[in-house]
Order: structure tokens, then sequence, then C-alpha cells
């Protein structure tokens, strides 16, 4: 039996979703950027066509979104690790981390917000507002 390339089921936490990668369906601009709010954050542009907000912030360990186009024209919800100084300035932001990596670094930290954080992925392509894929 055949199988289809762009549905792809994979596990949170096994090695194999450390390859996922979040998809948007359409690019993000000042119109639909509420869509993609938070637990009560909402993305800030850090540089043209570079938004980034919170995902999960303490004091051992933070991952915070950033939504891009990183592959070709398409808009991928990723995340990075911030050096975070004063409490509350970000200086610097990682390399970004595929969806399904960030994931699973942080249900290393926290399960339950690493299924929160699922949710909102599995919320957003129940509205067809993206979708998981396979990084080739």
């Amino acid at each position: 039996m055949a199988q289809d390339d762009e549905t792809v089921e994979l596990t949170p936490g096994t090695p194999e979703f450390e390859k996922m990668v979040f998809k948007l369906n359409q690019e993000v601009n000042a119109e639909n950027l509420a869509i993609l709010n938070y637990d009560g954050n909402e993305l800030q542009q850090i540089e043209e066509g570079v938004y980034a907000q919170p995902a999960y912030v303490a004091d051992d360990f933070n991952l915070f979104f950033i939504v891009t186009q990183l592959i070709e024209d398409d808009w991928i919800v990723a995340f990075s690790q911030a050096t975070i100084e004063n409490e509350s300035d970000i200086t610097d932001l990682s390399e970004p981390i595929p969806t399904g990596k960030g994931l699973n670094m942080l249900g290393n930290q926290s399960p339950d917000d690493a299924n929160k954080l699922l949710q909102y992925f599995n919320t957003l392509s129940d509205a067809n507002r993206g979708e998981w894929r396979l990084l080739q």
C-alpha cells in the first residue's frame, strides 16, 4: 500500500518527531497575526518577515515561537531559545529549532506544557491554518 507523503503521523517524544515542522497555510501579516496568539501572548515583529512570541519561559529553560519564511516561500512556526537578561530583556535568539524538536525539548522539561502546545498546533491544523510536514 502506497503511503501519502503529505500526511505523516509521528508521535511526539520520538526522534522522528524532531524532524517535523509546522507549516502555515498562508503568509503572516498584520490582519492574521492574532490567530497565532498563544497563552495570552502575541507575535511581535522582530525584523522584516520574522515574528516571535514566548511559548514557555522558566528560570532554566525557555522556548519562543519564531514565525518566518524558512523553507522557500513556506511560512513555518519554529522555535528558538532566548538569552534573557535582567529577567525580561531578550538579548539573543538561537538558530531556529524545528517545531517537533522544540516540542520534544519542552516535553523533557514540562510534559504538561508540551501537551498544551501540541493542542495549540492541532487546533491550528483543525482550523486549516497549517499542517505538520516532515523536513526532507
